[in-house]
């Protein structure tokens, strides 16, 4: 008929369903804040975790490259179990091999203690050795000095000692000098430099190194190498490997210990990987409990506002609007904890970083994964909550509210 003007469908656009998601949170923000935080702890324990380990595995990438063409020649046994220490030849034979670039002997020096004074009990070495070693070592090995100088053609054959960071930090001591002076073995040797950390050989750490002239003389005359370290081109390390046994000890090549550095610290790359796994667990976990928060907040706001929803529906609010009014809120409080999570999460590993003096990496899938988890959890979260809101009848929710 003409005389009646057509009834128009309600429509609830996309800029208005926002709006009164964020009015609904704001009428609440205690509660609101409280929802979201447990979202936020988990998403930050998710992001933190992802940006550490991508932190530590690229330290550690950078290790392995420093690693990668590194070899170790140990002393090994026969196969009585006596020892078979290698021949005083085996460093100068293994530098005669073409691809090897450069080549350090060691020697433990069997007996000898390292303490800050004679008076000191011989027994206290603190699990420091007296080892033996050439001037090339910091070269092959990668070293560097935390102060001071290492060993030179000089001091090889007077009483000086260059300390492991282990040891230096042993003995309590933070800085070589002309006064500072160590009791190793029967006399007293001048600390000339300290080490830093030596990742691919850590018992140098742990060990007072001196000349092997000034060992000879103070030690043992016949004093013959347990350690040789070498690097040789990267591409030849299967092939220098395979020759090393016969090169450094031809008359007992299967007493010949091989090492590779890298193994050790390919390792250490997969035990991090599989806590990071179990992290990500916790994290997940900690997200499930918070969107479980979520929804217990939206069951409450369903019921604290049925005359709000009673009246919207009375004006001609579908059932669907209003639905999608709380499964709005519920996802923006979501997202808001996943955006808060995120950033904390990336502050986390930007301060891990510093403290542990390692270039900062968060991966872009970790603020990614962190927002679409914070998005899926909330739209679960709002499920319940939106069900109920939109079984509510007009006439019901209006006498309810009174």
């Amino acid at each position: 008929m003409k005389g009646f003007a057509r009834r128009q469908r309600s429509v609830l656009g996309v800029a208005d369903a926002l709006r009164l998601g964020f009015l609904g949170l704001k009428a609440r923000p205690g509660r609101s804040v409280l929802s979201a935080l447990g979202i936020s702890l988990g998403i930050a324990a998710a992001v933190a975790v992802l940006g550490i380990s991508a932190s530590s595995e690229a330290d550690l990438l950078a290790q392995l490259g420093a690693a990668g063409n590194l070899l170790t020649v140990g002393a090994g046994q026969t196969m009585t179990g006596t020892p078979a220490p290698l021949p005083s030849t085996a460093a100068a034979m293994i530098r005669q091999i073409p691809p090897v670039q450069s080549v350090t002997a060691t020697a433990y020096i069997d007996g000898a203690s390292v303490r800050r004074t004679a008076e000191v009990p011989a027994i206290h070495t603190g699990g420091i050795s007296v080892v033996a070693a050439e001037i090339g070592l910091p070269k092959t090995l990668d070293a560097r000095l935390e102060s001071g100088t290492f060993l030179t053609e000089a001091t090889i054959h007077y009483p000086a000692v260059v300390l492991g960071a282990v040891a230096a930090n042993v003995l309590g001591i933070n800085a070589p000098g002309p006064g500072i002076l160590v009791y190793v073995g029967h006399e007293y040797f001048t600390v000339v430099g300290i080490l830093q950390p030596v990742t691919i050989a850590p018992e140098i750490d742990q060990s007072a190194l001196i000349g092997f002239p000034m060992a000879e003389s103070a030690f043992n005359p016949a004093l013959q190498p347990t350690q040789v370290y070498l690097r040789s081109a990267a591409d030849e390390v299967p092939a220098v490997s395979r020759v090393l046994p016969f090169t450094a000890n031809p008359a007992h090549p299967e007493t010949v210990r091989l090492k590779h550095p890298s193994d050790v610290l390919e390792a250490r790359a997969k035990a991090r990987t599989q806590f990071t796994g179990l992290f990500l667990g916790l994290g997940a976990v900690a997200v499930l409990v918070g969107s479980v928060g979520i929804a217990n907040t939206m069951v409450i706001a369903v019921l604290e506002r049925r005359r709000e929803i009673g009246l919207r529906r009375a004006l001609g609010a579908r059932r669907s609007h209003v639905a999608a009014q709380f499964m709005i809120e519920a996802i923006v409080l979501s997202l808001i904890g996943g955006a808060c999570g995120v950033l904390f999460g990336g502050v986390a590993t930007l301060a891990y970083a510093a403290v542990t003096h390692q270039q900062t990496v968060v991966p872009a899938v970790a603020p990614l994964a962190g927002i679409a988890a914070a998005l899926a959890a909330g739209s679960i979260a709002g499920i319940y909550p939106a069900y109920r809101a939109a079984r509510l009848e007009p006439s019901e929710a209006l006498r309810s509210g009174e």
